[in-house]
């Protein structure tokens, strides 16, 4: 698993690469990655593609280039990781964000998973 904190007024597919490459340094590679139409943008998909994953990535009405097949099944699947950041905001610290600092902020967050986990 992991997790990336970053600034509140960027946007989160900043932070989809940084994590990606973490998750490409482990033994398992991802052969898919799902992302909402928050993520659809051509770099990003590029990106994946260049190392041989597949997008499932919704496509934006207003997209022009919206070519190829759709993988609506694995599309649905990211509802585990929705369900999975859902689950942190019960911890009120989280949810909240009390901690103005992104590395307490971080040690919060990695608290809550080690919690939800056991």
């Amino acid at each position: 698993m992991a997790v990336a904190v970053g600034p509140g007024q960027g946007h989160e597919t900043q932070q989809a690469i940084p994590l990606l490459e973490e998750a490409l340094a482990w033994p398992e590679q991802p052969a898919k990655v799902a992302g909402d139409k928050g993520y659809s943008a051509g770099w990003l998909r590029e990106w994946l593609q260049q190392r041989g994953i597949a997008p499932a990535i919704a496509h934006q009405k207003n997209e022009k280039a919206r070519g190829g097949r759709f993988d609506r099944k694995s599309y649905r699947r990211r509802n585990i990781i929705e369900r999975c950041v859902n689950s942190l905001k019960w911890f009120r610290r989280v949810a909240t964000r009390y901690e103005k600092l992104a590395t307490h902020y971080l040690g919060m967050v990695t608290l809550a998973i080690i919690f939800r986990l056991l």
